[in-house]
């Protein structure tokens, strides 16, 4: 049966570091639509009908380029497999969403919303308050702020162990940030937490991910970031955008100067290449202005 080789395939794959997590949901979605008609092999015919039954061109793209993906290694090992044509819904085309950029003003309602969550006299505010905090402060992946442990933050910085890359960095820290990271611990050390994750809920385990945007999209809707539901509009992960795009602007001086700093926000933020910090990277009035003056030195021959 294809659930047998697509686990065997997902297996090797998760070897090989790769976390194919959104891969393995959809395959296992095709595995049911392909048993469900009897197939025992990847036909090509079922993998265009499932492809097609996704709402949007992206996504019956992303699903047929999965399925063939899948096929092609169950080919090499038994020609039976069909490998579907990679062209039925039109190239691989991917649109970039703007990222938004959020306000210092709407950064600090953030907190300032968070840290008036219920109950009283919880801890559930705190670790709000200080997780959006840091977030908006370092610009970290949410995912490795909420794997964070209490000894990852050291004298030195915090120690960023759970990255996309699979490697650790040390994080420099603002004594801003610093104190309030240390303030939340002394709140934490309150409730003894049985759990050693940094930012824990009520009951003193772990924040979960789906939990964290929950309460982000209701604190957005609160405070007008966001309209009701199912309205698109900021999200929690453009936090690290905003960072990046922040981080540029107030670089300033000569493009050798721009070109160092960023290098090392490359390195901040925890990308394999620069060229990943660029996709962070949006035309905000800071940054625009620091283009036009390279602009008019670039024409007049005096030096940016």
């Amino acid at each position: 049966m294809l659930s047998h080789d697509i686990k065997r395939y997902v297996d090797l794959k998760r070897t090989m570091g790769y976390k194919f997590h959104t891969q393995y949901s959809l395959l296992k979605l095709f595995g049911k639509f392909s048993a469900e008609r009897g197939d025992r092999v990847v036909l090509t015919q079922s993998a265009i009908e499932w492809a097609g039954l996704a709402p949007s061109p992206p996504q019956r793209h992303n699903r047929l380029a999965t399925v063939r993906r899948f096929a092609l290694a169950m080919h090499a090992e038994d020609p039976r497999h069909e490998v579907p044509p990679a062209d039925v819904f039109g190239r691989e085309w991917f649109k970039r969403r703007t990222p938004y950029i959020y306000t210092s003003e709407e950064i600090i309602g953030l907190i300032i919303a968070a840290a008036r969550l219920l109950p009283r006299n919880s801890i559930r505010a705190a670790s709000y308050s200080t997780l959006f905090g840091l977030l908006a402060a370092t610009g970290l992946r949410v995912s490795e702020a909420l794997a964070l442990q209490v000894e990852d933050l050291t004298d030195d910085g915090l120690l960023i162990r759970k990255t996309k890359f699979k490697k650790s960095r040390l994080v420099v820290l603002h004594a801003t940030t610093r104190h309030a990271l240390d303030r939340y611990l002394i709140y934490r050390a309150k409730i003894g937490a049985p759990t050693s994750a940094l930012f824990v809920s009520v009951d003193g385990s772990a924040l979960s991910y789906p939990c964290v945007n929950r309460t982000f999209l209701q604190l957005a809707r609160s405070i007008g970031l966001r309209a009701g539901l199912g309205h698109p509009g900021p999200r929690l992960h453009q936090l690290r955008h905003t960072f990046a795009a922040r981080s540029l602007a107030q670089c300033g001086g000569s493009r050798e100067e721009v070109a160092r700093h960023i290098t090392a926000l490359s390195t901040y933020l925890g990308h394999a290449r620069a060229s990943g910090t660029y996709w962070y990277l949006e035309s905000t009035t800071g940054l625009m202005q620091h283009v036009a003056r390279a602009a008019e030195a670039l024409y007049t021959g005096e030096p940016s």
